[in-house]
């Protein structure tokens, strides 16, 4: 899978796991940061479990001032 697929499924599994559009979550991760912080992190995040990353992303969020 490639970078553009996998962030792509992210944003859907995030969507899906906090009860929001994906446009909606497309936005927040966006606004707080969580979007580069995955393109920065390809390498290492695409080996782990998409529970744990949507976990990693949630966390994230909130300590950037994020309320999903």
């Amino acid at each position: 899978m490639d970078r553009i697929e996998y962030l792509v499924l992210l944003v859907a599994e995030f969507a899906a796991r906090c009860r929001v559009s994906e446009a909606m979550a497309y936005r927040y991760l966006n606004q707080y940061g969580a979007l580069a912080l995955c393109n920065k992190h390809y390498n290492v995040m695409h080996t782990l479990s998409v529970e744990e990353n949507i976990q990693t992303l949630r966390e994230y969020c909130q300590r950037r001032g994020g309320n999903l």
